[in-house]
Protein backbone atom coordinates (compact mmCIF):
# COMPACT_ATOMS: atom_id res chain seq x y z
CA UNK A 1 0.00 0.00 0.00
CA UNK A 2 1.24 3.49 -0.75
CA UNK A 3 1.35 5.98 2.04
CA UNK A 4 2.28 8.96 -0.34
CA UNK A 5 0.50 11.83 -1.37
CA UNK A 6 0.29 15.26 -3.20
CA UNK A 7 -1.47 18.45 -3.36
CA UNK A 8 -1.49 21.86 -4.94
CA UNK A 9 -2.58 24.68 -2.77
CA UNK A 10 -3.17 27.99 -4.78
CA UNK A 11 -4.59 31.45 -2.97
CA UNK A 12 -4.42 35.03 -3.84
CA UNK A 13 -0.86 35.23 -2.06
CA UNK A 14 1.42 31.57 -2.83
CA UNK A 15 0.96 28.62 -5.03
CA UNK A 16 2.41 25.54 -3.02
CA UNK A 17 2.79 22.06 -4.15
CA UNK A 18 3.83 19.33 -1.57
CA UNK A 19 4.30 15.61 -2.53
CA UNK A 20 5.27 13.11 0.27
CA UNK A 21 6.29 9.55 0.28
CA UNK A 22 6.02 8.23 4.16
CA UNK A 23 8.31 5.11 3.11
CA UNK A 24 11.48 7.11 1.25
CA UNK A 25 14.87 7.49 2.36
CA UNK A 26 15.08 10.61 3.01
CA UNK A 27 14.87 13.10 -0.52
CA UNK A 28 14.08 16.21 -0.59
CA UNK A 29 13.59 18.60 -3.56
CA UNK A 30 12.86 21.78 -1.52
CA UNK A 31 12.07 25.36 -3.34
CA UNK A 32 10.31 27.99 -1.12
CA UNK A 33 12.48 31.37 -1.93
CA UNK A 34 13.03 31.38 1.56
CA UNK A 35 16.65 29.37 1.98
CA UNK A 36 16.39 28.89 5.66
CA UNK A 37 13.28 27.18 5.43
CA UNK A 38 14.30 25.03 2.89
CA UNK A 39 17.68 24.06 4.61
CA UNK A 40 14.57 22.97 7.73
CA UNK A 41 12.34 21.27 4.90
CA UNK A 42 15.79 19.58 4.22
CA UNK A 43 16.16 18.44 7.89
CA UNK A 44 12.74 17.27 8.32
CA UNK A 45 12.92 14.80 4.74
CA UNK A 46 16.33 13.35 5.88
CA UNK A 47 15.89 12.56 9.57
CA UNK A 48 12.12 11.92 8.85
CA UNK A 49 13.22 9.39 5.95
CA UNK A 50 10.54 10.65 3.89
CA UNK A 51 10.87 11.97 0.50
CA UNK A 52 9.41 15.44 0.04
CA UNK A 53 9.21 17.79 -2.73
CA UNK A 54 8.22 21.11 -2.20
CA UNK A 55 7.92 23.87 -4.97
CA UNK A 56 6.33 27.23 -3.68
CA UNK A 57 6.08 30.73 -4.70
CA UNK A 58 4.64 33.46 -2.84
CA UNK A 59 4.90 37.09 -2.12
CA UNK A 60 8.04 36.99 -0.17
CA UNK A 61 8.29 40.61 -1.10
CA UNK A 62 6.25 41.19 2.14
CA UNK A 63 7.44 38.54 3.66
CA UNK A 64 8.02 35.14 4.39
CA UNK A 65 4.81 34.62 6.62
CA UNK A 66 2.19 33.40 3.76
CA UNK A 67 4.82 31.12 1.68
CA UNK A 68 6.01 29.37 4.99
CA UNK A 69 2.73 28.99 6.11
CA UNK A 70 0.87 27.72 3.44
CA UNK A 71 3.55 25.30 2.95
CA UNK A 72 2.90 23.95 6.84
CA UNK A 73 -0.71 23.95 6.02
CA UNK A 74 -0.17 21.77 2.56
CA UNK A 75 2.56 19.73 4.52
CA UNK A 76 0.38 18.93 7.04
CA UNK A 77 -2.78 17.96 4.65
CA UNK A 78 -0.57 15.56 2.92
CA UNK A 79 0.74 13.71 5.92
CA UNK A 80 -2.79 13.01 7.37
CA UNK A 81 -3.72 12.15 3.62
CA UNK A 82 -0.39 9.81 3.16
CA UNK A 83 -1.27 8.49 6.86
CA UNK A 84 -4.80 6.92 5.41
CA UNK A 85 -6.70 5.17 8.69
CA UNK A 86 -3.53 4.75 10.38
CA UNK A 87 -4.13 1.05 10.60
CA UNK A 88 -0.82 -1.10 11.51
CA UNK A 89 0.86 2.33 12.67
CA UNK A 90 2.80 3.00 16.12
CA UNK A 91 0.72 5.96 16.76
CA UNK A 92 3.68 7.81 19.25
CA UNK A 93 6.77 8.82 18.65
CA UNK A 94 9.05 10.64 20.48
CA UNK A 95 12.95 11.74 20.32
CA UNK A 96 15.40 14.40 22.42
CA UNK A 97 18.19 15.80 19.82
CA UNK A 98 21.06 17.11 20.65
CA UNK A 99 22.65 20.25 18.01
CA UNK A 100 26.08 21.58 19.81
CA UNK A 101 25.01 23.14 22.58
CA UNK A 102 21.61 22.60 21.89
CA UNK A 103 19.14 20.24 23.22
CA UNK A 104 15.14 19.97 21.69
CA UNK A 105 12.86 17.24 22.46
CA UNK A 106 9.65 16.18 20.28
CA UNK A 107 6.56 14.02 20.93
CA UNK A 108 3.98 13.04 18.20
CA UNK A 109 0.59 11.59 18.58
CA UNK A 110 -0.77 10.49 15.54
CA UNK A 111 -4.16 11.02 17.12
CA UNK A 112 -6.44 12.60 14.60
CA UNK A 113 -6.86 15.27 17.55
CA UNK A 114 -5.19 18.32 16.66
CA UNK A 115 -3.04 20.18 19.37
CA UNK A 116 0.37 21.98 19.80
CA UNK A 117 2.60 22.70 22.69
CA UNK A 118 6.33 24.81 21.84
CA UNK A 119 8.32 26.11 24.14
CA UNK A 120 11.45 27.81 23.48
CA UNK A 121 14.05 30.22 24.41
CA UNK A 122 12.67 33.94 24.61
CA UNK A 123 14.47 36.63 23.27
CA UNK A 124 16.24 34.67 20.23
CA UNK A 125 17.38 36.74 16.95
CA UNK A 126 14.45 38.27 15.24
CA UNK A 127 16.34 36.41 11.74
CA UNK A 128 17.98 33.98 10.52
CA UNK A 129 18.94 35.06 6.77
CA UNK A 130 15.42 35.88 5.59
CA UNK A 131 13.78 33.54 8.19
CA UNK A 132 12.06 35.21 10.43
CA UNK A 133 12.41 32.83 13.70
CA UNK A 134 8.46 33.26 15.47
CA UNK A 135 7.66 31.62 12.49
CA UNK A 136 8.19 28.27 13.91
CA UNK A 137 6.01 27.82 16.71
CA UNK A 138 3.68 28.95 13.58
CA UNK A 139 4.97 26.32 11.59
CA UNK A 140 4.46 23.31 13.73
CA UNK A 141 0.86 24.64 14.90
CA UNK A 142 -0.12 25.13 11.12
CA UNK A 143 1.39 21.66 10.87
CA UNK A 144 -0.66 19.94 13.57
CA UNK A 145 -3.39 21.48 12.78
CA UNK A 146 -3.70 20.56 9.42
CA UNK A 147 -2.35 16.90 10.05
CA UNK A 148 -4.63 16.04 12.85
CA UNK A 149 -1.60 15.61 14.97
CA UNK A 150 -1.14 16.57 18.47
CA UNK A 151 2.18 17.70 18.95
CA UNK A 152 5.62 18.83 21.61
CA UNK A 153 8.36 20.41 21.30
CA UNK A 154 10.30 21.97 23.63
CA UNK A 155 13.72 23.37 23.74
CA UNK A 156 15.83 22.05 26.49
CA UNK A 157 18.89 24.00 26.40
CA UNK A 158 20.01 26.23 23.67
CA UNK A 159 21.58 29.47 22.72
CA UNK A 160 22.72 29.83 18.73
CA UNK A 161 19.33 30.38 16.68
CA UNK A 162 20.23 28.17 14.02
CA UNK A 163 20.87 25.23 16.06
CA UNK A 164 17.64 26.21 18.25
CA UNK A 165 15.27 25.96 15.23
CA UNK A 166 17.52 23.00 13.41
CA UNK A 167 17.16 20.79 16.60
CA UNK A 168 13.90 20.91 16.36
CA UNK A 169 12.83 19.99 13.09
CA UNK A 170 15.29 17.62 13.46
CA UNK A 171 13.32 15.57 16.56
CA UNK A 172 9.68 16.50 15.34
CA UNK A 173 11.10 14.85 11.84
CA UNK A 174 12.92 11.74 14.05
CA UNK A 175 9.52 11.47 16.28
CA UNK A 176 7.55 11.70 13.13
CA UNK A 177 9.31 9.07 11.78
CA UNK A 178 8.59 6.48 15.15
CA UNK A 179 4.94 7.25 14.63
CA UNK A 180 4.10 6.74 11.19
CA UNK A 181 6.49 3.29 11.46
CA UNK A 182 4.74 -0.14 11.32
CA UNK A 183 3.92 -2.22 14.19
CA UNK A 184 3.71 -5.30 14.50
CA UNK A 185 -0.23 -4.87 16.32
CA UNK A 186 -3.15 -5.44 14.37
CA UNK A 187 -5.89 -2.58 12.99
CA UNK A 188 -6.34 0.42 14.12
CA UNK A 189 -3.84 1.56 17.69
CA UNK A 190 -7.08 2.94 19.25
CA UNK A 191 -9.20 1.43 21.87
CA UNK A 192 -11.63 3.12 20.06
CA UNK A 193 -10.78 1.56 16.65
CA UNK A 194 -10.42 5.03 14.77
CA UNK A 195 -7.97 7.75 14.58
Amino acid sequence: MSRSSRLERVTKETSVVVELDLDGTGTARVSTGVPFFDHMLAQLAKHGLLDLAVAAEGDIEIDAHHTVEDTAIALGQVLREALGDKAGISRFGDAVVPLDETLARAAVDVSGRPYLVHDEPAGMAPLIGTYDTTLTRHIFESLAFSAAICLHVRVLAGRNPHHIVEAQFKAVARALRDAAAADASAGVPSTKGVL
